[in-house]
């Protein structure tokens, strides 16, 4: 009588295969996507600081305060430290510099740098 192997425990082999691909896939598309949460949402608040700065009765310090408070309640306050706002000529500029995680919460980080500009209102 022929004897036939036993195929008990594959499936654990293969599972472990397979999660050994999944897993840092899965973890590099949410890092990526942290990475580009943060990056709009700093572009997005550096906008809007630039609007508010260009208003008649507001000036690039009232730009940067509001860009900090944005960032501050949409991702975090770390990333709201480098907020600089200036007028140029008839513009009015906020620029963001950050450091955002590149793996992990606390691996090596990116050097974020977004700007929004907004045309200063005539007198």
């Amino acid at each position: 009588m022929l004897r036939r192997r036993s195929e008990d425990g594959a499936a654990v082999v293969d599972i472990v295969l397979v999660m050994l691909v999944l897993v840092p896939v899965v973890l590099g598309i949410l890092q990526v996507a942290l990475v580009l949460f943060v990056r709009n949402t700093l572009a997005s608040a550096a906008s809007e600081g630039a609007r508010l700065a260009a208003t008649r009765d507001r000036g690039p310090a009232d730009g940067a305060a509001l860009t900090r408070a944005q960032i501050d309640g949409a991702a975090s306050g770390r990333f709201a430290r480098d907020v600089s706002a200036r007028q140029t000529g008839d513009t009015v500029e906020v620029t963001v510099h950050a450091r955002v995680p590149a793996l992990g919460l606390g691996g090596p980080a990116i050097e974020l740098t977004v700007t929004g500009h907004a045309v200063e209102e005539p007198p």
